[in-house]
């Protein structure tokens, strides 16, 4: 079945290839993926409408950075969270709890399991409980009229599904973000 398929060493070789960059390149690299990260957060204050089509993409480049090495990814969610404190502080109750643990969850997983399934369902337990944060701890109503302040079976198990979707489809657009911008072939060289 495909999800219990293993997944290439290419996630492996990349980031052997991205531990021989220079520390300063390594930054550079982390800080460009954090901006990029704040830009498509920040998208549906910026762009109503179309922005928040948009602003789903923050997930990417916080995957991608994790899927490179583990400090990239962290240092990159968090100078994220930073961003949009300056930026845009509207959007900064959504990022940490939604699009960036997502993206830090399935980033993680690609660098400690080989199977598919694994690696969704980190991703889709972190948002779960990410969504089910912002709803029940901090009252932040991130579903709109859907999610009440009292818990709820059918809710939750709604949140749930969600997540392993949401979290399968990123999964996949890692890794084929992560193969077409073959980014595990920069090296110091060039």
């Amino acid at each position: 079945m495909y999800l219990f398929k293993s997944i290439a060493d290419d996630i492996r070789l990349a980031q052997l290839e991205f531990r021989k960059q220079t520390k300063a390149r390594r930054l550079v690299i982390g800080s460009l993926l954090a901006c990029m990260a704040a830009i498509f957060q920040s998208a549906g204050d910026l762009l109503p409408g179309i922005g928040y089509f948009i602003s789903p993409f923050a997930t990417l480049p916080i995957l991608i950075g994790a899927m490179q090495s583990l400090r990239n990814g962290v240092m990159s969610y968090f100078l994220t969270i930073l961003l949009l404190f300056i930026l845009f502080p509207s959007e900064l109750i959504v990022f940490p709890f939604t699009t960036g643990l997502l993206g830090i969850g399935i980033g993680a997983a690609f660098s400690f399991f080989k199977k598919r399934l694994s690696i969704i369902l980190i991703g889709a337990i972190l948002l779960t409980l990410g969504i089910m944060c912002l709803l029940y701890i901090f009252h932040f109503p991130v579903l709109g009229p859907i999610g009440t302040d009292s818990v709820s079976f059918l809710t939750a198990g709604g949140i749930a599904i969600f997540s392993f979707l949401y979290s399968w489809l990123w999964a996949e657009l890692g890794l084929f973000f992560f193969k077409k911008l073959a980014l595990f072939k920069v090296n110091g060289d060039n």
